[in-house]
């Protein structure tokens, strides 16, 4: 098996994912694809609950159980369709232990350092925010990160939890408003730095200048299966 998917994290996240790894694949039939497990585990406690607080439970024991099952199918790169997940990653890929968990963080940040980005604004959520996590992976790539203020933070975790993962319309009118922000402060290119905002760019399609991190991580899981993209998914910024 080639690529095994932590899933659950959320739901519509991890089918998306699976879509568009079968999207940006360039296959000419179904035996051109790339085999992948899907391990889908929802209950799997909030990661953003547990890096405010403490307290709940924590994610990662579930996390690498996941993984470990995954493992011994033979599966030796995986990957996880949850952003704020990443902050637990050193820990998840030496607790599953002999394998590839593919940074979707270090990979975005690889991508836009390398089409000379200089400054990005981060929509994610609550704890990827806090953590520091992205900021920091993409300083270290020489790209300035801008976050939303407080009031338009609040915004964008009513799209991810009261929409997206609540099953309900998007907001699209408060996503615009805060890019605005984030555009108005100096920001290239807007991360969609939470797997559930990858389905606002799904269902929206988004103006100019977006990079989405779930595509991204697409994009990783094909090139480490040793497939070729479609040649419209060679550029990930939206134009």
């Amino acid at each position: 098996m080639d690529i095994g998917i932590i899933g659950g994290l959320g739901p519509l996240a991890t089918a998306y994912l699976m879509e568009l790894v079968i999207n940006m694949t360039d296959a000419k039939k179904d035996q051109d694809h790339i085999p992948m497990l899907i391990n889908n585990c929802p209950q799997i406690p909030d990661r953003t609950e547990y890096i405010l607080d403490n307290t709940k439970e924590n994610p990662v024991p579930y996390i690498i159980k996941a993984g470990q099952e995954m493992k011994k199918l033979g599966v030796k790169t995986m990957a996880m369709p949850c952003i704020t997940a990443h902050y637990f990653h050193e820990e998840i890929e030496q607790g599953i232990g002999d394998i590839r968990l593919i940074n979707m963080i270090k990979s975005t940040a690889s991508y836009l350092s390398e089409r000379g980005i200089k400054t990005a604004g981060l929509t994610a959520t609550d704890g990827t925010i806090k953590c520091g996590l992205f900021q920091k992976i993409m300083e270290e790539a020489g790209i300035n990160v801008i976050v939303p203020e407080k009031d338009s933070q609040k915004k964008i975790m009513d799209i991810i939890y009261k929409n997206v993962k609540a099953g309900k319309k998007i907001n699209i009118e408060n996503f615009y408003s805060v890019s605005g922000e984030l555009r108005e402060k100096g920001a290239e290119v807007i991360i969609l730095g939470c797997t559930e905002l990858s389905l606002v760019k799904r269902e929206y399609g988004l103006w100019t200048g977006y990079i989405d991190a779930m595509e991204v991580l697409a994009r990783e899981i094909i090139l480490a299966a040793g497939k070729d993209l479609r040649p419209e998914y060679e550029s990930l910024i939206t134009r």
